[in-house]
């Protein structure tokens, strides 16, 4: 389980995924499995607490869904679900997609001075003064044994 918390009375377990399609039928089975195994442990406290399992999506748009032995919670309602607070997904994804705008340009400065370098360094190794590539040269680089120092 990822998180644990208690609330009314009831003690949540929680496993958090990516987002609402993150996994197959056996990760499924898995995962109903692990929550079936954790109720029974913390059933066997001396309190008897009311136990439920949540699958929690960081992002989605799927409605909060019952799905027999565990609750499903994706994006805003799953971040609701966590903190009692309507708005934390987007008081976290606004400042993140803001802070992302603002660094964007100085990436794309900083990338652009890596692919010519690494561009430069290719043609000036592996290529003729025309661009043609010398394969040769490019295939002993990658697989030829490292002559020791």
């Amino acid at each position: 389980m990822d998180l644990e918390f208690e609330r009314d009375k009831i003690l949540y377990i929680v496993s958090i995924k990516s987002g609402p399609n993150w996994g197959n039928a056996g990760q499924i089975e898995k995962l109903r499995t692990n929550f079936k195994k954790a109720k029974r442990i913390l059933n066997t406290n001396t309190s008897k607490q009311n136990v439920v399992a949540v699958n929690g999506c960081l992002y989605g748009r799927e409605a909060p869904e019952e799905r027999g032995d565990y609750l499903k919670y994706c994006g805003q309602r799953f971040w609701e679900f966590i903190s009692g607070r309507k708005s934390l997904y987007t008081d976290i994804i606004e400042p993140l997609g803001s802070r992302a705008k603002e660094r964007k340009e100085e990436f794309e400065v900083e990338l652009a001075k890596v692919t010519n370098r690494l561009t430069k360094e290719f043609l000036d190794g592996f290529c003729l003064q025309d661009g043609t590539i010398q394969w040769k040269k490019v295939v002993e680089f990658n697989a030829s044994i490292v002559p020791p120092k």
